[in-house]
């Protein structure tokens, strides 16, 4: 059976936040993203299982294994250089690797992973 998580922005934001700068294949130059570790969302909801399914407003869907989900791994970002990050911006929410900082994550695997305009994450048994 599939569980899924629903959240908003103020339940995102009311979590500890997590920044880091880091390049992108998608945009120019560092940005500095903050957001909510994929870890403490994990851990604050409690969730089980071998991966989750990370769903874009589009439809795009990717699945992320429960292990990325570690400490000085990726955020649900909300804001990237400070400002909240709109539709055109890969916004509201953004899965975010920090590519610069480990280079494990620099695979074309990690890139589908890296959702943006997200909209729902369902837990996969």
């Amino acid at each position: 059976m599939e569980n899924t998580a629903q959240f908003d922005m103020d339940m995102l934001q009311s979590l500890d936040n997590t920044t880091f700068e880091t390049r992108t294949i998608w945009t120019e130059g560092k940005h500095l993203f903050e957001g909510v570790s994929l870890a403490k969302l994990v851990e604050y909801l409690g969730i089980e299982g071998e991966s989750l399914r990370a769903t874009a407003i589009n439809d795009y869907a990717v699945e992320i294994p429960l292990e990325d989900a570690v400490e000085e791994g990726p955020i649900i970002a909300y804001k990237m250089d400070g400002e909240i990050m709109s539709l055109r911006d890969k916004g509201p929410l953004w899965i975010v690797y920090p590519f610069d900082t480990n280079s494990s994550y620099s695979t074309e695997m990690t890139y589908a992973r890296s959702i943006w305009q997200l909209d729902r994450i369902e837990v996969l048994d």
